[in-house]
Formats: structure tokens, C-alpha cells, sequence
């Protein structure tokens, strides 16, 4: 009998990628390429391709951000009205001692009600990212191997692979594809994704790849877990399969992602690469569908 294999595609899109002077329009960069990115991705294009017969169900998550957005650099100026430089941390006690403030009149309350709900939940602080991912550009596209495969994967197995878009509120960070990083309670797309999540609960398999491995690939995996957990125990974290091979950390943050993957093999879930789990997938290729 067919088992539930599902791959999950974090955020493959162009703005991420460090893609080739030929993949390149004739307009256009990446805003946030990270290293490794696109190697990553024609990785992830090949398991589809040659794999894609085994896989129940694909999702893919896509960024999707404003230019005006709490983490870009329009937000904020200095204290002396300059502009904050991308790459730039601010805390909620940098915001109080006016080194930094929100660019619009008006915002600095609810700017510091989200400075210090993010620094309760402690896992990151606040970083002004080039403007990426904005909607409707060719970075916000998906990276153009993964979408020619699994767009085959549609036709051939004549289903839909999920899109899911994360990150139109521009009050709050958005690296999980489960949740924003403080959920706004008049927003229920920031909230926790319960209808993705239904989708993950059948799998016997959670195949888990995408960029960046040291922030959306960490925040969703994370979510992911603690609610397999909750829902399923400790024991349904085996079922989740991080392609080591299919995923990069931002450039200066590669020690959080080797303690994140560090983290969740200890709590269970399988390290692998694509080339190790492509056997999985021929084999249930071959099996007969349930009933």
C-alpha cells in the first residue's frame, strides 16, 4: 500500500537564491541571496523529477512582504532621522532610548508592543532585511527549476501542489509557515495555519527542504514539531526528514542552523540528504494507492 510522502518546499524563490548571471532578468538581482541556495534548489527540482512519483502531497511556502513592512528599512529611521541600513538588529530598549524609531507618525506604540512580545518569545530579535519577497516582483517568483518540476508533478499526478503565502502583515515577522512571530489577533493569516497543518498529519514521511535553513526553514520546522508533538507525541517527530543538502543558512548565521539541526535530531526527527531518501520514493512509486 502507497504510503503518505509529503515534501515540503520552504520559500524557493528568486529573491533567496544565489542564482547564475544567465538565470538573471535583464532588471533584476536577488535581494537576500543565500549561498548554496540555488545548488539547493536544482536539488529539490531533481528529487520532484525523479521522485515525484512517490510524493502524495507538496507544499511550498512563499514570502510575501509589502515594501512598507516592520522588518524593511522604509519603517525605521535613526533618532537623527537617517536611514536604517539593511542588515540592521533593533530591540525594543534601542526603540525607548530613541536610537531608533518608526518612520511614521504615530506608530511607535504598537512598534514597541511588537519589540517586546517578539523579545518574550525569545527567539529572534528584530532584523531590518533588504526589501524581498515583495508581491507581485520577479524575486517574490518561485525559483524556475522547482516550479517547471513540480508543475510536471501536477500534471502527472493530477493533483494541486499547496501554495501557501506568509508575511502581508507588515506589523509582524512571518519566518514560519505555521505562524507569524507575534501573531495579530485581528489577523487571522498570522495566526496558527491549522488547515496546513491537517495536511501534515497523515504523512508518515515529512520531507522538509527550502531556504533559509538558519530562519524560515528553522522557524517552520520548529512549529511543525511542537505541534506533532502535542498532537501526536513525542514519537511523531521521527517522521520528519530534514534534506541537510536541500537547504542553506543566511550568510553570517550558519551556526544557527547547524544547532537547529542539531536540536531537532535530537528531538527525533532524521537528518538526510535528497540522494539518501530518492530510494524511498522510487519504492512507493511502486506501490498500489489506498483504497
Amino acid at each position: 500500500m502507497k504510503r503518505q510522502l509529503h515534501l515540503l518546499v520552504i520559500d524557493p524563490q528568486n529573491d533567496f537564491c544565489d542564482l547564475p548571471a544567465t538565470w538573471l532578468p535583464p532588471d533584476g538581482a536577488p535581494a537576500l541571496a543565500v549561498p548554496g541556495a540555488h545548488a539547493d534548489m536544482l536539488r529539490v527540482a531533481q528529487l520532484i523529477r525523479e521522485g515525484g512519483g512517490g510524493l502524495t502531497q507538496i507544499s511550498v511556502t512563499l514570502d510575501a512582504h509589502h515594501r512598507y513592512d516592520i522588518a524593511h528599512p522604509a519603517f525605521w529611521r535613526t533618532g537623527e532621522g537617517a536611514a536604517v541600513a539593511p542588515f540592521t538588529q533593533i530591540s525594543a530598549q534601542q526603540v525607548r532610548d530613541g536610537l531608533f524609531l518608526p518612520a511614521a507618525s504615530g506608530a511607535l506604540p504598537r512598534a514597541l508592543a511588537y519589540l517586546d512580545a517578539l523579545q518574550q518569545a525569545g527567539r529572534y530579535q528584530l532584523m531590518v532585511w533588504p526589501v524581498h519577497c515583495e508581491i507581485g516582483s520577479w524575486g517574490q517568483n518561485v525559483h524556475a527549476a522547482v516550479r517547471a518540476a513540480y508543475n510536471a508533478w501536477e500534471v502527472q499526478q493530477l493533483q494541486v501542489v499547496a501554495k501557501l503565502s506568509k508575511g502581508a502583515n507588515p506589523w509582524t515577522e512571518h519566518y514560519s509557515a505555521v505562524m507569524a512571530e507575534v501573531p495579530d489577533a485581528q489577523d487571522a493569516a498570522t495566526q496558527r495555519n491549522l488547515d496546513f497543518l491537517a495536511t501534515l498529519l497523515p504523512a508518515q514521511q515529512i520531507y522538509i527542504t527550502g531556504e533559509a535553513g538558519s530562519h524560515c526553514v528553522k522557524a517552520s520546522t520548529e512549529d511543525i514539531a511542537d505541534y506533532l508533538q502535542a498532537q501526536q507525541g513525542p514519537q511523531a517527530l521521527a517522521r520528519l526528514v530534514l534534506l541537510t543538502d536541500c537547504m542553506s543558512p543566511v550568510t553570517g548565521f550558519a551556526a544557527q542552523q547547524c544547532d537547529f539541526l542539531a536540536a531537532m535530531q535530537a528531538r527525533g526527527a532524521r537528518l538526510a540528504t535528497s540522494a539518501e531518501v530518492l530510494p524511498e520514493l522510487l519504492a512507493n512509486a511502486l506501490e498500489q494507492p489506498a483504497a
